[in-house]
């Protein structure tokens, strides 16, 4: 069982940067793409951002030029950092791991890391 475990959230004012970061378990090499999911109270968890396995990267349009998600294979680490936030960009931020084929590409998640944004 993949354990994923998100770090790096916290409280900045709006217009202010975060760096997250999800280190897993085990080797995300082979994995067909980790990605970044964030919940609100009262919304329904939305996909913020996706890296796939050969490194391409894929935004929602709300984040796009402001977020930006990487991952250092070699320390099995996924991160997003976050600029220019704002107040609506407050939520807890997931990890998903998508698994590779062989495994059935199976889903594992984190726990989240919560991002409050003050004005």
């Amino acid at each position: 069982q993949v354990q994923l475990v998100e770090s790096g959230g916290g409280l900045v004012q709006a217009g202010g940067s975060l760096r997250l970061s999800c280190e897993a378990s085990e080797s995300i090499f082979s994995f067909n793409a980790m990605n970044w999911y964030r919940q609100a109270p009262g919304n329904q968890r939305e996909l913020v951002a996706t890296i796939t396995r050969i490194g391409s990267a894929s935004y929602a349009d709300s984040v796009k030029g402001r977020f930006t998600i990487s991952k250092d294979n070699a320390k099995d680490t996924v991160y997003l950092q976050m600029s220019t936030l704002k107040p609506e960009n407050e939520a807890l931020y997931l990890c998903n791991a998508v698994g590779p084929n062989w495994s059935g590409s199976k889903n594992y998640w984190g726990k989240g890391t919560l991002v409050t944004v003050s004005t």
